[in-house]
């Protein structure tokens, strides 16, 4: 064998040498890599290099953003319990004043007024009424939020959840001169009976609301692979396609409803409640065409 080939094999020797060195470093890297994500991931991460390579440097970087991630997480966990706490003393402190105003608003309704103390007396009584509800509805918010309010979905009909909906809201449909009319669902899904059916309301509720007399709203369920959907239709004036992003956020009223009765939290409920049962609701909306609210439920557990 010549010098030549003798060289040839030893360059190649020396290629697949370091060719296995690189690739044993590449191995051993990403093994620590993986090591280092899962650590994150279980919260049990440390920094076990102290030098000058690259590995310790992206280990020091990632210990600093995890420590800033989790002094994030406390603030807003120390900060959310702070707003569930006023809530709670909130709610504490005027239930008693509220039930007072009512009583009082109620027995003033009650005597000899003028026409104009008699609507007077209705105001009174009116805002007092909207005044409950709105801290009663903060506190469920509130609840659900940051934990303290545990739902329980599991597997059932959605027929019972329909003929419930259909006997509140007949009433204020029959008021408002709307056909409300709920169609019989041979569908199951795995839901919280309380907490959904107070979601439904909340969209059905809208419905009516904002429907002009002689209007319709209907409510049906339909089955799909994954998820079971609760549609809410109606034919009234729509919404603006700017707005549908934003009308599941607290306290948000679209601009040709905000002098209508409403506190702006109903959809925001719906939204967290669905969420919490592994759902989601989205709407369908033109304006002069009317909308289509779909509240999507799991249809099995986890």
């Amino acid at each position: 064998m010549t010098i030549l080939a003798w060289a040839a094999l030893g360059v190649g020797a020396l290629g697949l040498a370091f060719g296995l060195i690189q690739w044993d470093r590449s191995r051993r890297t990403l093994r620590r890599l993986d090591e280092m994500l899962t650590a994150a991931v279980d919260g049990s991460f440390q920094e076990g290099r102290f030098d000058e390579s690259a590995l310790s440097a992206l280990e020091a970087r990632m210990a600093r953003f995890l420590n800033g991630s989790a002094l994030t997480r406390q603030a807003v966990e120390e900060e959310r319990s702070a707003i569930q706490t006023l809530i709670s003393d909130l709610s504490h402190q005027t239930k008693t004043p509220v039930a007072n105003i009512l009583l009082y608003a109620s027995l003033l309704a009650e005597g000899e007024l003028s026409p104009a103390q008699r609507e007077q007396a209705r105001l009174l009584r009116q805002q007092s009424e909207k005044l409950a509800a709105l801290i009663q509805t903060l506190v469920k918010a509130s609840r659900l939020e940051t934990g303290a309010l545990a739902l329980t979905p599991k597997v059932q009909p959605l027929q019972a959840l329909l003929e419930e909906i259909s006997l509140q809201c007949a009433p204020a449909a029959r008021a408002a001169e709307i056909q409300l009319t709920v169609e019989p669902a041979g569908a199951a899904a795995c839901y919280d009976r309380k907490w959904t059916e107070e979601a439904l309301l909340n969209v059905v509720d809208n419905a009516l609301k904002y429907t002009p007399a002689g209007g319709t709203v209907r409510v049906w369920a339909e089955s799909f692979e994954l998820f079971c959907a609760v549609h809410v239709e109606d034919n009234g004036p729509g919404i603006p396609e700017k707005e549908q992003g934003a009308i599941f956020g607290r306290f948000y009223r679209g601009e040709e409803v905000r002098e209508r009765e409403g506190l702006g939290i109903g959809l925001y409920l719906t939204r967290e409640i669905l969420r919490r049962e592994g759902g989601y609701v989205k709407v369908f909306s033109r304006p002069g065409a009317g909308s289509r609210f779909s509240l999507y439920l799991p249809r099995e557990e986890g």
